[in-house]
């Protein structure tokens, strides 16, 4: 449990460097030890080779406020086969269906507009624009999951988003109007190519939406698990304000929205575009709560170490019992929770999942069989761990059978829920 808890959280990270500023004083949050790649899922002949572990250490930027990790696996190696597909989710879905929606009213886009979403997965959000006639472009590096955007008639580059590839393709004259950039600035490793990238595809009356996970959140709400290799970073407005204005960019407008626990929308822009009250009013705020100075993190890794006691002592508990334990969701989450907790075939007989990308595969780590969801109902096990827990409500819907029959969730952040 101690590698859990901050390790002299004042001394100074002097080999690291700040990926948004550049400083070299980062301050050391969290200790989660040296885990496997969280979305690399095994095939069944590579179960007995061994597996590469990074260490994974959350840092603090006392100087712009940025919250990282340390390490920098290459994002060839995280992203080029990926697992991970976004209709999978009905939350997902409906979540870009609304916002394309709104955007497309708003900002009078039509046939002549150009919207491009970076990290487009399998066109989830971009076949909505292409239904009403609007030219989008995807770009997504990983070619498995590009390939099904392709499918659906979303035009897709198989590349890495960066400055290079938006003067390439504003060159062409193929600059954007909207922007979509979904649960991808955490997974770039150096922000300030990807913000440069933006301030050279962006339209000069454009706009970019960009949402990541908010750290106060993450904080707040004891989001741990949010944290792995392909994160890099965990943004408040105030981190990102000031990596904007590296660039001639602002935040014109935000929105703290639900999803994924707690996420924010960052309407970028520009500069010379006015900021609105809802970005004063959260800087300010963020200042108020402390999210600019380490003390707002010193007790991190503390109660981490307490959720993790609380969560094996419950699992331990059932399995005394001769109670069944399966897990749901072969999740970059699950996996940092299990592995980070030391969960695995003592505790889950076995994970299920509703992505057909994963099913037959292993979880990394602790290597448990990935099933379809069905398996529930025929292996009625006694309790189920919810590690996609950041979709409970669509996740117990659909599950409400499981249940009837007296099939019990474990919610465990948070804290330790049974449903």
């Amino acid at each position: 449990m101690e590698t859990l808890v901050s390790r002299v959280p004042e001394e100074a990270a002097g080999r690291l460097r700040c990926r948004s500023c550049g400083q070299n004083d980062l301050m050391r949050v969290l200790d989660l030890g040296r885990l496997p790649l969280a979305n690399a899922l095994l095939l069944t002949e590579q179960l007995h080779e061994p597996e590469d572990r990074f260490p994974l250490e959350l840092f603090f930027c006392p100087q712009c406020a940025l919250v990282q990790i340390g390490e920098t696996v290459p994002p060839e190696r995280l992203f080029y086969d990926y697992a991970y597909a976004s209709s999978f989710s009905d939350t997902m879905v409906e979540h870009a269906r609304l916002l394309v929606e709104a955007l497309i009213g708003s900002h009078g886009l039509g046939p002549g507009s150009l919207v491009v979403e970076i990290a487009s997965n399998d066109g989830y959000l971009l076949q909505f624009y292409k239904a009403r006639g609007i030219p989008v472009l995807g770009i997504e590096p990983a070619a498995n999951i590009a390939e099904l955007a392709t499918a659906k008639g979303i035009p897709t580059l198989t590349e890495f988003f960066d400055e290079k590839l938006a003067h390439r393709l504003a060159a062409q004259g193929r600059c954007a109007d909207v922007i979509h950039a979904h649960n991808v600035f955490a997974h770039v490793p150096d922000p300030n190519r990807f913000v440069s990238g933006i301030a050279a595809l962006l339209e000069r009356s454009g706009i970019a939406i960009i949402e990541a996970p908010y750290v106060r959140d993450l904080i707040e709400k004891l989001e741990f698990d949010t944290i792995y290799h392909e994160h890099f970073s965990y943004y408040s407005a105030t981190a990102v304000a000031g990596l904007c204005a590296r660039h001639g960019l602002i935040i014109a407008d935000v929105e703290h929205v639900p999803i994924h626990g707690g996420s924010l929308r960052l309407f970028i822009a520009h500069a010379g575009e006015p900021a609105s009250a809802r970005v004063i009013d959260l800087l300010s705020a963020e200042k108020s709560a402390g999210l600019l100075a380490f003390d707002y993190y010193r007790d991190f890794g503390r109660q981490v170490a307490a959720l993790k006691e609380d969560l094996l002592a419950l699992l331990w508990r059932l399995k005394g019992e001769r109670r069944s334990i399966a897990a749901y969701g072969a999740s970059a989450k699950g996996s940092t929770l299990m592995n980070a907790f030391g969960i695995d075939g003592r505790l889950i007989d076995f994970v299920v999942d509703r992505s057909c990308l994963k099913q037959g595969r292993f979880t990394p780590g602790n290597r448990l069989p990935i099933l379809p969801t069905e398996a529930l109902l025929e292996r009625r096990p006694d309790y189920v761990l919810l590690l996609t827990w950041n979709f409970a409500t669509e996740i117990l819907a659909q599950q409400r059978e499981f249940r009837r029959l007296g099939g019990k969730f474990i919610v465990p952040v948070p804290q330790v829920n049974v449903v």
